[in-house]
């Protein structure tokens, strides 16, 4: 999935963005940059949180216009919330990127924001689902996507293998953001990273001056 640069047809402002989410063994990694941008080129924040928590093992990361995806997942939590009373057990990974899909869909005339949902669940593991522009629905064991995305396709492809141990995952992402930030101009800041599994989630944030470096430039 590529949402680079997407544009609201309303108030013309875009997020250029880095996000993505991969699994490992065990657990999925999510994560991304921490910069907003307006019109693609004014970095108009420094410090958004993209990564979003919709229910208890389960994240997104936003990305399209930023007030179309914050409406989004807040409409998602409460539906997620009562989905789960009603069902009383937590909800599924594929249900809440089902929400988004939905949502996106139904709204696609005047939202322009694309997510990666990524989570466990006792029915199937760790999963990662990405929600286009649109409201396309596709589960990937990775996913990529923002203006960022395109600088780190190769690095993706080349370094992505399925199984990777927990350390692994969570150094693959960190570099993948690290390059992504390195070359697009509207993403940078802090890395957001998530780590869910069985046992629970846990939050790691990575300054700008930890992370990675990839040349002397």
């Amino acid at each position: 999935m590529e949402t680079r640069g997407a544009y609201s047809a309303v108030n013309g402002v875009s997020t250029g963005t880095t996000i993505l989410a991969a699994t490992f063994d065990g657990g999925v990694v999510i994560g991304s940059d921490s910069r907003a941008s307006i019109g693609g080129e004014y970095v108009s924040s420094k410090t958004i949180n993209k990564v979003v928590q919709v229910h208890d093992r389960i994240f997104c990361c936003m990305s399209g216009s930023l007030a179309d995806a914050q409406a989004v997942t807040k409409a998602a939590k409460f539906q997620l919330s009562f989905h789960s009373i009603q069902m009383e057990s937590p909800p599924l990974v594929v249900s809440a990127a089902s929400v988004l899909k939905d949502l996106c869909f139904k709204n696609r005339e005047e939202l322009q924001a694309g997510f990666i949902t990524a989570g466990w669940d006792c029915k199937k593991g760790p999963q990662v689902y990405v929600v286009a522009l649109g409201g396309m629905l596709l589960r990937q064991p990775i996913s990529i996507g923002g203006s960022g995305s395109t600088y780190i396709y190769g690095y993706v492809d080349a370094k992505y293998r399925a199984n990777m141990s927990r350390e692994e995952c969570l150094q693959f992402a960190t570099n993948a953001l690290a390059l992504a930030m390195g070359r697009d101009n509207v993403s940078g800041g802090v890395a957001h990273l998530v780590v869910i599994t069985k046992t629970g989630v846990e939050h790691v944030v990575v300054p700008g001056d930890k992370l990675p470096k990839f040349d002397d430039a």
